[in-house]
């Protein structure tokens, strides 16, 4: 369990780590649009949408790294007070009976779109910006991909927890 929870976790990790480098190809591509405007006077559509590729891609397929690092918002009032075994049940209810069915049904409801979308190679949101809306959409099956992969990991973390506390 202990390995098939750790190459999971890899995937994330690996992602995460290269995200970290896109928010820097961000910050430039938002340098280089600030300085194309104000000192150059030109403005181009499809750095605009350059940025908004960037922020999406970071945020959607950060989501799976922001769970690995447990680094997500958490409203931890009574959760934080509890022993590693409660939470670690608290944490396989939640993966279970919430995240999954939740992630699940949202690549059900999000999928025709993405479908039709790359059916078509949708283009640009824009008038000149980049003629890939299709990928922008495939960010959503992506982001509960990721999700849920680390949703396994963590899974599979919890029932070690538990089976360590049985010991």
């Amino acid at each position: 369990m202990d390995k098939l929870a750790g190459a999971l976790e890899r995937v994330n990790s690996v992602i995460g780590h290269i995200l970290c480098r896109a928010a820097l190809g961000m910050l430039l591509l938002q340098f280089v649009i600030v300085l194309l405007r104000y000192v150059f006077g030109f403005s181009y559509i499809f750095l605009d949408e350059g940025v908004l590729y960037f922020h999406a891609s970071i945020f959607m397929l950060g989501a799976g790294y922001t769970f690995l690092v447990n680094a997500h918002v958490r409203v931890d009032i009574f959760y934080a007070k509890l022993d590693e075994r409660r939470q670690a049940w608290i944490d396989l209810f939640g993966h279970l009976f919430l995240l999954t069915p939740a992630l699940i049904v949202l690549i059900w409801f999000s999928w025709p779109t993405v479908r039709g979308s790359w059916a078509i190679l949708e283009g640009a949101i824009s008038v000149g910006g980049i003629p890939a809306s299709f990928l922008l959409k495939s960010l959503i099956p992506a982001y509960c991909i990721l999700l849920l992969i680390q949703g396994l990991a963590a899974f599979l973390r919890d029932l070690q927890k538990l089976k360590g506390a049985n010991a």
